[in-house]
């Protein structure tokens, strides 16, 4: 498959999913709005943090190396080796669930039972939900390295509907039960997300005159199972050790992406109801990034992992494989950077409207604002380290992956320390400025691969970093005439002021999109270009 080709899925993967997933976010995100304001923040604090950590540190101790290593290389391989690998997921992960679990009724600290009830109950059914997803692993894989484009956005997000709906119903008609509903809910989206690959894939092989079965390496539901392949081999020794490695980055990773919470919650730097805040304009604040940056992140991911070969530099490999995977590295960053801009500039006029809408006086009245305000930069520093880390993992060396290793440590320890800090001196708001910091640093040892990588060659896909004054001139103006607009217009001047407000956001953003539009011809071309291949792939199939 040629590097236009695969180009080609991956933008497809990335465009025709995302109008999807916002669609099914925005549905989500109205019944989130409605279901605050039924909820204490004590006990947001306890499902969204405590609980939902549980959950999180389970599902990416068990598969996220195994996912990583498994992605890399091209679907010509023994699949069967590749799917043994991906079972192991199943019993580690049942491991750390139940170690995990121990450590969460155990040594933390348990909430009064009159305030937050069936915490013991929540502790297991998180746990359980998290072996329960496991189960759908190799599937996903699957799924994911032949570019079958919907099915992960329309499993995903028809779960989350169905569990926000599901918890809206409880909440309504049973409020008593507490955290037996969070914990019903989960395990229910974790079902449903499994039975949806579970039913696409039994659909797909039992339907003889499909062409994609016949690119499947499996011809039956049976083949999906762990086997002894006829090599003799049960795991392809060079994925596991590679796995290994992404396991101990993973590990680091993962105390840096959940930080904040860990902090939270084994050292008690927060109370649960401030917590409960935090974690509401963290979902908040992290919408746009959910919807854009991580679909844009995991289909190019694959892409580069297909078309680059780890082993090799620039000037070592298909010249133009090379040609292509820095003309779309050098557009992903400008397209990174120019989104990141825009959610910082605007959001800091429109976060305490937008709080306000979403859930009330609880959010909009205390220290939300500042902290959403502040969120709005991290988003910036989030979407470039999205694209220079998804180049970066995807053409490093397994020698190099274990390098990085230690810097990853380093960043941890680091992270910890500073967020402890930060929290003890400015409250919540230190788990943003340590995030900031520590996601700087990320992309300034992304950034040094990348110009490491590329040095040698005729490529300088770093550029997309840079924007024309013009272009910054616009991004500065809109942010002034929005800042003084929400002094006199926002927020306790009633809902015409407000929609004056918003009307004088959506000038400046639409004058901003416009400069865009002039001055970056290049990234417009790509994105005309990539979004035309999409439309031709989903009219073939």
């Amino acid at each position: 498959m040629g590097s236009q080709e695969v180009l080609g899925q991956a933008a497809r993967l990335a465009s025709s999913g995302l109008l999807l997933q916002v669609l099914f976010r925005l549905i989500t995100f109205v019944l989130n709005a409605f279901i605050l304001r039924f909820l204490s923040k004590e006990i947001v604090g306890i499902v969204n943090v405590r609980l939902t950590l549980l959950y999180s540190t389970t599902i990416f101790l068990a598969r996220e190396a195994f996912r990583r290593a498994c992605l890399s290389g091209g679907v010509q391989r023994d699949w069967s080796q590749t799917l043994n690998l991906l079972w192991l997921t199943v019993p580690l992960g049942v491991f750390w669930s139940l170690f995990l679990g121990w450590v969460w009724l155990r040594l933390l600290e348990v909430p009064d039972p009159k305030v937050i009830s069936h915490y013991g109950t929540g502790v297991v059914l998180f746990g359980l939900s998290a072996v329960v997803e496991l189960l759908g692993e190799p599937f996903w894989v699957l799924a994911q390295a032949h570019m079958f484009v919907k099915l992960k956005v329309i499993a995903e997000s028809l779960s989350v509907i169905l569990k926000s709906v599901l918890i809206a119903f409880l909440v309504l008609w049973l409020p008593h039960w507490g955290l037996y509903i969070f914990s019903l809910a989960q395990l229910f989206y974790t079902a449903v997300l499994v039975l949806c690959y579970v039913i696409y894939f039994k659909k797909l092989l039992d339907s003889p005159e499909s062409i994609k079965q016949e690119t499947l390496p499996v011809s039956r539901m049976t083949d999906m199972l762990p086997s002894i392949p006829r090599s003799g081999a049960f795991v392809n020794w060079t994925e596991a050790k590679l796995t290994w490695s992404f396991f101990k980055q993973s590990f680091l990773k993962q105390i840096l992406t959940e930080g904040e919470r860990y902090v939270m919650t084994f050292l008690n730097v927060l109370n649960f109801g401030d917590q409960g805040v935090y974690d509401i304009v963290n979902n908040l604040g992290s919408l746009v990034a959910r919807l854009i940056f991580q679909p844009v992140e995991e289909s190019f991911y694959v892409f580069f992992a297909k078309v680059l070969e780890r082993e090799k530099d620039a000037t070592l490999q298909k010249q133009e494989d090379v040609a292509v995977a820095a003309v779309v590295l050098e557009s992903l960053l400008k397209l990174a950077l120019l989104s990141g801009l825009t959610i910082t500039i605007f959001g800091f006029a429109y976060s305490q409207l937008a709080l306000d809408i979403y859930g009330g006086a609880m959010l909009s009245s205390g220290s939300g604002p500042v902290l959403l305000r502040t969120y709005c930069l991290y988003v910036l520093l989030l979407a470039i380290n999205g694209v220079t880390e998804c180049f970066t993992f995807a053409a490093m060396s397994k020698e190099q992956v274990d390098r990085y290793n230690f810097t990853m440590l380093a960043l941890s320890s680091s992270f910890l320390l500073l967020s402890y800090l930060l929290t003890r001196w400015c409250g919540s708001l230190g788990f943003i400025l340590a995030n900031c910091f520590n996601m700087g640093i990320r992309i300034t040892q992304s950034l040094y691969f990348i110009h490491r990588y590329f040095r040698n060659s005729p490529y300088r896909p770093l550029a997309g970093l840079h924007l024309p004054p013009v272009l910054l001139g616009a991004f500065a103006l809109s942010g002034g005439i929005t800042g003084v607009s929400e002094v006199f217009l926002c927020c306790e001047q009633g809902w015409p002021a407000k929609l004056a407000h918003v009307a004088v956001g959506a000038f400046c953003l639409g004058v901003t999109l416009g400069t865009v539009f002039l001055t970056e011809t290049k990234l417009i071309h790509f994105l005309r270009t990539q979004l035309g291949v999409s439309r031709l792939a989903d009219k073939m199939t």
